[in-house]
């Protein structure tokens, strides 16, 4: 956690308006409760983060307060500056950028005890986190997706109140920590939960800049920077100093921002409309509108402002199925608010009139979405109870099928407890922190006096479940008969599956001449789905390029996680007819299916042959592979059921 004076300028980032906006909203006004920036590598997430820290005036805080308190917010203050007010003295503070790492655990990330003041006085004390430092800062989490889900409840619960409660190894404690929340992260490395992404305030989605004069600006202007930044932060100066006045103002009238019932009711007609949940669209798109409406330099708020804030409100709350594409629907906000507004004149109509008023009907949102898809129809997978999944090393697969606690001594640890029985993985950590307390009372040689109530053991997590690698025929024959379109399909449908078990996917696929994997393993299924759309069709069959290719990924996915279940779908015809050296393409292809099924990896193969004349080559490669046979036609909810609870999926 650095602060460096020579930071990019925020005025001289080019582009990435909608992102600029959210920061500068939640600069003016945190209570809308941070952004969530979603976005490929290189994009200037980082940079725009730090940037608006410097941006930001100094602020002041209690000196030497741990938790850089407002003085001048009672309310706000922690329970040492409490005892203390009103005798409290003011410094001014640069806003900082705190960074939270992705392997910070929890006590890290909120506080806990200070073993050091505990061992040498007997006496617990707090020892602030990771949130006590944000406190009045922006708190920049990168990779936001790749943290524990529980960290991220900690971080979003905070940002939501204001303060951070702390109830943990004896220490009860409060204290402030309003911060602004920059959440960053790449789709292509999984999602957040639902539950999670409705927890931030605002999203915004962003991508390179394809128009060739604004990248060549972007590169000079970062080139300029690079070579001289002093002369190039000098030269923004001026710009940097107005785009903070305009901040200062916009803070100052925020309090005094008003929105009629007319724009209450359009907010409220909008979020029925796009069909989320609860109400805390509604909220967060009040406040967001107001905070536009004050950066504005308004004390009312327009229905200008009320769709400006739909736009950075909605997107990620939005219902959609797995796989939908999930963006705003402008047309539809319009209609909301042509909607709103007719609801409005009504009322006076049915004044004027009183014997045309006639009960209004119950009536359904509009908001539902629906999913076309270009790779063919897909159909709902059985939910009958599956088999019992097998245990690896004592592991138990929880619902979600994301994580599970593991009684080995493997796996990432996340916390301690007392244990039932002594065993090896002692909690040296919290063991120490349960005896420190009682150390001026025991007698002994030893430094720290540890006795059998203190001992804790950890408590580790892993992730697991299955990595379910789809190997898939692109060559020439799969384009007659339109079998590309059922085979999409039939790939959809097993990824929606996955999808509900957070099972990790891959994709290869091969034609031509070899086979290419087109996504590793990875828990992002939206991705997988994105590159079996683009399937390119033609050429020859390379079936032993392909399964010696899915081999070499599982093999590697179980080098790195040896928790993990690999599975194997085959969706071809078995038509091979090009070969991995001199020998036969359809005995290459025996030979590396024997290949996995020695090494035990559960597959099952789609054969997508049609028409009166069938070779049966898929079902002989079936047998030899040891996996499960159906052909595609085959492919419906009840049939796929049992063959995947007949491979363990």
């Amino acid at each position: 956690m650095h602060h460096f004076d020579d930071i990019y300028p925020f005025s001289a980032i080019v582009g990435q308006e909608q992102m600029k906006k959210a920061l500068l909203l939640n600069a003016i006004n945190p209570r809308i409760g941070g952004v969530l920036i979603k976005g490929e590598k290189g994009t200037a997430k980082s940079t725009a983060a730090r940037a608006l820290a410097r941006l930001l005036p100094e602020h002041p805080v209690v000196e030497g307060c741990a938790f850089g308190c407002d003085p001048g917010d009672y309310r706000g203050l922690c329970q040492d500056c409490e005892k203390k007010y009103p005798d409290l003295v003011a410094i001014p503070r640069k806003m900082k950028v705190i960074e939270l790492p992705i392997s910070a655990t929890e006590d890290k990330v909120v506080g806990s005890l200070d073993i050091e003041h505990a061992l040498k006085h007997g006496e617990r004390k707090f020892e602030p986190g990771v949130l006590a430092k944000a406190n009045h800062n922006i708190l920049y989490v990168d990779e936001v997706n790749l943290l524990n889900d529980h960290i991220v409840d900690v971080l979003l619960d905070a940002a939501a109140m204001g303060v951070n409660i702390i109830e943990r190894e004896g220490v009860s404690y409060v204290h402030p920590a309003a911060f602004i929340l920059i959440g960053t992260m790449n789709p292509e490395e999984g999602e957040l939960r639902p539950q999670l992404l409705d927890r931030f305030g605002l999203c915004v989605d962003i991508e390179g800049i394809h128009d060739a004069d604004t990248r060549v600006e972007v590169v000079r202007r970062r080139k300029a920077y690079d070579d001289a930044p002093d002369p190039f932060i000098t030269s923004w100066q001026r710009e940097e100093e107005d785009l903070r006045e305009r901040i200062l103002t916009a803070k100052e009238l925020l309090p005094q921002v008003t929105a009629s019932e007319d724009m209450l009711t359009m907010i409220a007609q909008i979020c029925i409309d796009m069909a989320v949940d609860g109400h805390r669209a509604d909220l967060v798109m009040l406040k967001t509108s107001a905070t536009i409406a004050a950066f504005k330099g308004r004390t009312e708020v327009t229905e200008e402002d009320v769709r400006e804030a739909a736009e950075l409100v909605l997107s990620h709350r939005m219902h959609r199925q797995p796989f939908s594409d999930q963006q705003m629907d402008k047309e539809k906000v319009e209609q909301s608010i042509e909607k709103s507004q007719q609801e409005k004149k009504q009322p006076e109509q049915q004044q004027q009139n009183p014997e045309n008023q006639k009960p209004k009907e119950n009536t359904t949102p509009d908001g539902s979405t629906t999913t076309q898809f270009a790779e063919g129809q897909p159909f709902k997978v059985s939910q009958k109870p599956l088999a019992t999944p097998r245990r690896i090393d004592s592991f138990k697969r929880d619902g979600s099928g994301r994580r599970s606690v593991t009684e080995s001594r493997d796996g990432k640890y996340v916390r301690s407890r007392i244990p039932k029985t002594i065993g090896p993985d002692i909690a040296l950590d919290a063991t120490i922190r349960a005896a420190a307390p009682h150390q001026k009372d025991r007698k002994g040689p030893l430094a720290v006096k540890i006795e059998s109530s203190d001992l804790r053991e950890k408590v580790r997590e892993r992730k697991m479940g299955n990595t379910i690698l789809f190997v898939v025929d692109a060559s020439g024959s799969m384009g007659a008969q339109q079998r590309m379109t059922a085979v999409k399909g039939a790939i959809l449908s097993l990824l929606i599956d996955a999808y509900q078990k957070r099972d990790r996917v891959g994709l290869v696929v091969f034609r031509g001449k070899t086979a290419e994997v087109l996504l590793p393993p990875t828990s992002s299924v939206e991705l997988a789905r994105k590159y079996m759309q683009q399937l390119p069709v033609g050429g020859k069959t390379p079936l032993a390029h392909g399964l010696s290719k899915a081999f070499e990924v599982l093999q590697r996915e179980k080098m790195i996680n040896r928790h993990t279940i690999p599975r194997l779908i085959l969706i071809s015809d078995g038509k091979a007819n090009v070969s991995l050296g001199s020998g036969s393409p359809l005995d290459d292809a025996n030979e590396v299916a024997a290949r996995i099924k020695d090494a035990g990896i559960s597959s099952l193969v789609i054969d997508s042959e049609k028409g009166y004349i069938a070779f049966g080559l898929a079902q002989t490669l079936s047998q030899e592979m040891g996996a499960k046979y159906l052909k595609l036609e085959d492919l419906q909810a009840d049939q796929i059921a049992d063959v995947v609870k007949g491979i363990g999926m």
